[in-house]
């Protein structure tokens, strides 16, 4: 036993998504009864790959006195045959990506408006900021009250982008800026538009886009994008942020 690093679950705020385990090169966490368990701490390296794929923050570092990693014992762990139930994903988070819909029937045979929606997840929490539906794409960064009050949302914003959406007023806005960042660190954007409603609290959400594009090292402009409570747009603008400018926390 050494006193080292090592991974520490918090079941109160674990969900089971999975996503830990699949992020877990070392197998070291598993789902056990729709929970995420550390099933050895000679699996875990402590150095946590895990952390930044959890949604809930579930997962944290601690040190503490373990038993210490065994290298060999994890290559012995992976080599056999998994007869652990089955991961877990909530529907919800399983990432997805698909064509844009021509126009469907109801079942009542009348036309209906399509849908211009390419993938899922789309709350901001929830991507994985290596998705691929992410590579080279115009971005909507929009926040969640958007495409209830503009009637014609699909048609004026969401066709041909990818879509991320979150509330800066409910939200924790923080995690939200850095998940953005590693969006634009690592993805070849074209563009990012962010939509946003016009009540004062809504206006969070350009701070987020300000703040990631500062924290991703990178020098870019977005289209910002102000509606009405009716959905009418009341302002466009381009904001151009870079590197250097100072992120106030």
């Amino acid at each position: 036993m050494a006193i080292r690093n090592i991974v520490r679950i918090d079941e109160d705020k674990c969900t089971g998504c999975g996503l830990c385990a699949t992020a877990c090169a070392e197998g070291a966490i598993q789902i056990v009864s729709g929970k995420a368990r550390l099933v050895s701490e000679s699996y875990c390296d402590g150095l946590g790959a895990c952390l930044g794929h959890c949604p809930e923050e579930a997962i944290t570092i601690e040190q503490r006195e373990a038993t210490e990693f065994d290298e060999k014992a994890v290559t012995a762990h992976l080599a056999q045959p998994r007869k652990e139930q089955p991961l877990f994903v909530c529907p919800g988070m399983a990432s997805q990506q698909f064509q844009s819909q021509d126009t469907p029937k109801s079942d009542a045979g009348a036309e209906e408006v399509p849908s211009q929606l390419t993938h899922w997840p789309v709350q901001l929490a929830l991507v994985s900021p290596t998705a691929p539906y992410f590579a080279e794409a115009d971005l909507l960064l929009v926040a969640d009250c958007v495409p209830v009050a503009v009637g014609d949302f699909h048609r004026r914003f969401l066709k041909d982008h990818s879509i991320i959406m979150g509330c800066p007023k409910l939200d924790d806005t923080g995690p939200h800026s850095e998940k953005l960042a590693e969006i634009l660190r690592v993805n070849n954007l074209r563009s990012l538009m962010v939509v946003h409603m016009e009540v004062p609290c809504c206006s969070g959400l350009t701070r987020v886009a300000r703040e990631a594009i500062a924290l991703s090292g990178k020098a870019m402009s977005f289209l910002d994008i102000t509606v009405s409570l009716r959905g009418s747009m009341i302002r466009s603008e381009v904001v151009k942020v870079g590197p250097a400018v100072e992120v106030e926390r």
